[in-house]
């Protein structure tokens, strides 16, 4: 099974010099890794996720290149067009140039409030405008703690759940469309890290929840996120039921975004 490795560039970089530089560095990293061994890019799809302002020049100049390009959110409040000011639609963004969208991200639902409601609109939007998902689910500290994990993941994959239900035509499609991302917040960007058997076993009940749903979903791919480097990617690859790693701060530096991907690449034989 092929590994993602995917870099949230969240609000970075600043300007566009600095995302040029660390396009730069990127292609050049991925072309003496791809010379030293071909088998890294082929076994694992790399992904970055610019902030809008930058998606356009991103996407451009990852055009032929083998990393894809994806947007950090769309709009809820419609897929074209309409009087939603600051916000960027599912069809805005796929003429931009990517071909995926992250939604849900712990960030979006705290500091945006986003519901069940508006997530079920933006992946039915990304869907109509032929968007990749790649749905991002996870639990704070306190459910963390109070052994609730299993169950905050299963009411946020409701979304999922609800939009089969009403669209069943999409069932067979979402199988290369969608990936879910376990992030649990207490790790995000803190250097706080689950084990890999509590991260294993999160990814199996994941797996598990939408196969339940359709079975042409069973071999979802199911990746990790929460302080990913490359010096704790080798565990995480190591391990069947992690199918790669939604990246943040890491994304920034090639070298160790290349290493990550490098790490799950060997994990996918």
């Amino acid at each position: 099974m092929q590994a993602w490795v995917i870099g949230n560039w969240k609000q970075n970089p600043a300007t566009s010099h600095d995302v040029n530089a660390l396009l730069d560095d990127l292609l050049t990293a991925i072309e003496a890794t791809e010379q030293a061994n071909s088998e890294v890019t082929a076994r694992c799809q790399l992904m970055v996720a610019p902030s809008f302002i930058h998606l356009t020049a991103v996407s451009a100049r990852l055009k032929g290149t083998s990393v894809l390009c994806a947007a950090q959110d769309i709009s809820a409040h419609s897929a074209s067009v309409g009087a939603y000011t600051g916000d960027c639609s599912a069809q805005q963004i796929a003429d931009a140039g990517a071909t995926w969208t992250i939604l849900g991200h712990s960030e979006r639902r705290q500091y945006h409030q986003e519901s069940y409601d508006s997530l079920l609109q933006k992946v039915t939007h990304a869907l109509m405008q032929d968007l990749g998902v790649v749905f991002c689910i996870g639990e704070t500290q306190a459910q963390y703690d109070d052994q609730q994990t299993l169950e905050v993941i299963d009411s946020q994959l409701s979304v999922i759940k609800s939009l089969l239900a009403q669209q069943q035509e999409l069932i067979d499609s979402l199988s290369t469309r969608l990936i879910i991302a376990y992030e649990p917040v207490w790790a995000i960007g803190t250097g706080k890290v689950p084990t890999v058997a509590e991260v294993s076993a999160t990814h199996q009940h994941i797996k598990q929840s939408v196969a339940g749903v359709a079975e042409s979903l069973s071999a979802i791919t199911v990746l990790y996120g929460g302080s990913v480097n490359a010096d704790n990617a080798d565990i995480f690859a190591a391990d069947a039921m992690i199918d790669g790693a939604l990246v943040g701060g890491a994304s920034l530096k090639a070298e160790s975004f290349l290493a990550i991907a490098t790490a799950f690449s060997k994990g996918s034989i």
